[in-house]
């Protein structure tokens, strides 16, 4: 492999451009109109433009990232996430191309891409599954019958979904054949197909996923958990390993599941299945076939580069280490900054970064596709950063990444920075009490705090002319300080 193109764009672009500089390998990588001046265009070897910036239009148009494989004489391509990661057709594409793909070949992606088909496959392997219908027969009454042998509460799932599009909860049974009947119209318009399945609903359950490896010799191994259960609209927004809500033994459980759901679908490359937790039974809800967002909390507990692991795999070589030389140390979490207002339903923010700094410090990390000056445009996921702090315990990491977050510069736009804050200071989230239903159980209808910070009342007050400032009133007590009010330094001073 001696140039790679990275077909994505943002953060995980600039991540991919990172490893193949420290690989020796060339990076080379697409981009919209939109993204004309975005940090990955500059920092690969180079570019090529693929179009308007609609994704549809630009980074969805697997012919057209293929020429510009061609052009740029590429023998790979590294997805990302998003966009073509989980595209087999895109990756038997690659293949048929002479391009190797990095990541799963097209029929583990096709397999795990359908629910139904992949918890089938999990349930002949005797991986634990919500209890359901996943079956061939999508006929209305059949449907109906199993919802009533299920009971409510339940969930409708499209086959071929993701990010919550084609799911519906149902509470009550007359309710679910025009619940059903929205979540296939949803599946249709957004994956082409309408099938779904029913699954027993789990009732505040914590969303755990294990990071699994395979290579082509055969060898399948995990890199311990993430707790992923703060989300919005389906979304995951704060990630964490260790969870705070496994013991060892659940731990140790889970692991061997998430290795056998690995081996039994044959999986090549970094993969993560996930899982819903309830007390101390867990059952498995999905495998995505690519590297997530949330990657770098296992990199930082592991002390491993997934990024070169998958390069590595995509070579054919085997996996960087066995289980056993696997280790996991310390915690990490991560939070995602995006241009949205948590106040008005996660509505995006638009705009231009007037002002963008990112913090530092012990045990710190960033990633981030955003730069000083550039616009947000309206065609992509808003997400504009990734915080990532490590500590030696869970009390640690969560100090250092409220003060990373204290730190962080984003000024142009609307973030969710105090939204964030906000959970971290929340005492059940800071005991380890989280599950799925945590944000509309304890934030629907967070507003942000509006009272001018004492800081930024003292800065003001410092920029005021002393004449301005006010006299101490009246029949006050000698000795009342005033501060920065009755002078024209910093020093407290007695007033006269």
């Amino acid at each position: 492999m001696q140039r790679l193109l990275i077909a994505n764009r943002g953060e995980i672009a600039v991540r991919v451009i990172r490893a193949c500089r420290e690989l020796g390998i060339s990076p080379v990588a697409v981009y919209s109109d939109a993204d004309r001046d975005a940090p990955h265009v500059r920092l690969a070897d180079a570019a090529v433009c693929l179009g308007p910036g609609p994704a549809s239009e630009s980074y969805l148009r697997s012919e057209l990232v293929l020429e510009a494989a061609r052009t740029l004489r590429a023998d790979a391509v590294h997805p990302g996430y998003g966009f073509l990661s989980e595209n087999a057709a895109f990756a038997d594409a690659c293949a048929a191309a002479g391009v190797t793909f990095v990541g799963p070949p097209g029929r583990v992606i096709r397999a795990l891409g359908d629910k139904i088909g992949a918890k089938n496959t999990m349930q002949a392997a005797g991986v634990p599954c919500v209890p359901g219908y996943n079956g061939d027969n999508q006929d209305d009454d059949l449907l109906q019958a199993e919802a009533q042998k299920i009971g409510t509460p339940l969930l409708i799932k499209a086959s071929a979904g993701g990010g919550g599009r084609g799911m519906r909860r149902v509470d009550t049974l007359t309710d679910f054949l025009p619940q059903l009947s929205e979540a296939r119209r949803e599946a249709k318009a957004a994956f082409g197909e309408d099938r779904v399945l029913l699954e027993k609903y789990v009732l505040k359950p914590r969303h755990i996923e294990f990071q699994i490896f395979g290579d082509t010799h055969g060898n399948v191994v995990h890199l311990f958990e993430r707790e992923c259960s703060i989300q919005r609209r389906h979304q995951k927004i704060i990630e964490e390993s260790p969870s705070p809500g496994l013991t060892p033994a659940l731990r140790a459980q889970m692991a061997a599941a998430a290795v056998l759901a690995g081996k039994a679908a044959g999986y090549v490359g970094a993969g993560t299945v996930e899982f819903l937790v309830s007390g101390d039974s867990f059952y498995f809800l999905e495998v995505n076939t690519r590297l997530q967002v949330e990657h770098p909390v296992t990199e930082s507990i592991t002390g491993t580069d997934l990024v070169a692991w998958q390069i590595a795999v995509a070579r054919g070589e085997p996996l960087p280490l066995t289980q056993e030389q696997i280790p996991s140390r310390g915690h990490c979490i991560e939070a995602r900054i995006y241009a949205e207002d948590p106040a008005t339903g996660f509505l995006p923010s638009l705009g231009t970064l007037r002002r963008w700094r990112e913090p530092s410090g012990p045990g710190i990390r960033v990633d981030s596709g955003y730069t000083e000056g550039m616009e947000i445009p309206p065609f992509y996921d808003p997400m504009l950063a990734k915080v990532i702090a490590y500590g030696p315990d869970r009390t640690a990491a969560l100090a250092r990444l409220d003060l990373a977050l204290s730190e962080f510069v984003a000024l142009g736009v609307t973030t969710n920075i105090e939204y964030l804050r906000a959970i971290l200071a929340n005492p059940a989230f800071i005991s380890g009490e989280l599950h799925t239903g945590f944000l509309p159980e304890r934030f629907t209808g967070w507003k942000p705090n509006t009272e001018i910070p004492e800081e930024v009342l003292m800065a003001l007050g410092a920029l005021t002319p002393r004449s301005a400032s006010p006299l101490p009133p009246s029949g006050s007590a000698k000795g009342e300080f005033y501060g920065w009010r009755t002078t024209d330094s910093w020093r407290n001073t007695k007033s006269a």
